[in-house]
């Protein structure tokens, strides 16, 4: 593992110091920051909500808050009210002085609002101490989806960027390392498959950096924002999760770019040999994107099993839905039996091709000849 250590420190050294990561990397963790305080900077101040009554006096909302608009409705009976509630004509119904009925969780600004106020109105004209509203849901519970879905569709984004990235770097770096003949000086002191596998290492861990600079810098600045209150539990196995799937990811669609770009010899001709490459991770985005919106139906579900669509689908289902343990163990297991196969695969196209210079190589003449 040594020559392969060594090949992996001087992928990670030669692209760290360029100007280009460096200035990359800043300028990501700053939109990430800028993105998790934007709905903190320009959602506030215009917030308004439409509330309803049954057999209730209205709550003097507008004196807490003269900054929200407030509009009320009256309803016969509970019934009417919870149909309301539920077709969203209102944001909460106030019944009987005593219970609040919503579709799923209460909006926070709104819950804390109503809370203070009745016991402060309530306070003042009885003298005694007064119970908390009653929050009912009438619908399904609702409760950290909309934060489900967001979180859901910026792992899209996340993923599909850092691995397309990653994995086109893999590609130029071999073919310019071919095109130069640098590898026939490195391959005097290492074997091609610590070659390879230093190159895919290197480089997966600058895509580690960047994975976890947005991560850090996204829940950090959400926390610092108050974002962060609306987020499901489990936020850690959730990262956790999204790295390792990242890896299992990157490994995969990595593996295969080197092999794909060891059969030529020009930067010219990276894009052609990549595209049934690219267009397998851009169907994997385009299916983990649907995911995000519906996770359990069954096109996301399936694919969420299938390698290496589930590199993508599987942390995208877990951060928008509860997903079984079993069935990720299960997805995982599968993936991890591709990446050890793709790697056996590439290794093998890789060490066949590598030195092999001139016109593009086609896959069957490099599959048969002998290394």
């Amino acid at each position: 593992m040594n020559g392969l250590m060594l090949v992996a420190r001087r992928e990670v050294s030669t692209q760290v110091r360029t100007r280009a990561f460096v200035i990359g990397l800043l300028v990501t963790a700053v939109l990430v920051a800028g993105l998790s305080f934007a709905p903190k900077i320009f959602g506030g101040g215009g917030d308004s909500y439409t509330l309803g009554t049954v057999n209730s006096q209205q709550l003097p909302l507008q004196a807490a808050a003269p900054e929200v608009g407030f509009e009320w409705r009256a309803f016969p009976d509970e019934a009417a009210a919870e149909r309301a509630v539920l077709a969203g004509d209102v944001d909460a119904v106030l019944v009987n002085g005593a219970k609040v009925l919503t579709d799923g969780e209460i909006d926070a600004q709104l819950g804390v609002l109503m809370q203070s106020v009745n016991r402060e109105f309530k306070l003042g004209a009885a003298g005694v101490a007064i119970p908390p509203l009653q929050m009912e849901s009438v619908g399904a519970d609702t409760r950290y989806e909309a934060a489900r879905g967001a979180i859901a569709t910026v792992l899209v984004l996340i993923l599909f960027m850092l691995i397309l990235g990653q994995v086109v770097m893999v590609a130029m770096g071999v073919v310019e390392e071919k095109g130069s003949r640098i590898v026939e000086i490195l391959l005097a002191s290492v074997r091609p498959w610590q070659l390879l596998g230093g190159k895919i290492v290197g480089l997966g861990i600058l895509g580690l950096i960047n994975l976890v600079t947005i991560l850090v810098v996204g829940l950090g600045a959400a926390f610092a924002s108050g974002l962060a209150a609306d987020f499901p539990p489990g936020i850690p196995g959730l990262v956790a999760g999204v790295v390792l799937w990242f890896v299992l990811g990157y490994a995969f669609f990595a593996t295969l770019a080197a092999a794909s770009a060891s059969l030529v010899s020009r930067q010219e001709e990276v894009n052609s040999v990549l595209t049934p490459l690219t267009m397998i991770i851009m169907a994997t985005y385009f299916v983990a994107f649907y995911a995000s919106n519906e996770p359990t139906g069954t096109l996301a579900t399936v694919a969420s099993y299938i390698p290496p669509f589930s590199s993508m689908i599987m942390p995208v289902r877990m951060a928008a839905t509860e997903v079984p343990m079993w069935q990720v163990g299960l997805s995982m297991a599968a993936m991890l039996a591709a990446v050890v196969a793709v790697l056996a695969f590439g290794a093998k196209v890789y060490e066949r091709a590598v030195l092999r210079t001139g016109a593009r190589l086609k896959l069957g003449e490099v599959l048969r000849t002998r290394a």
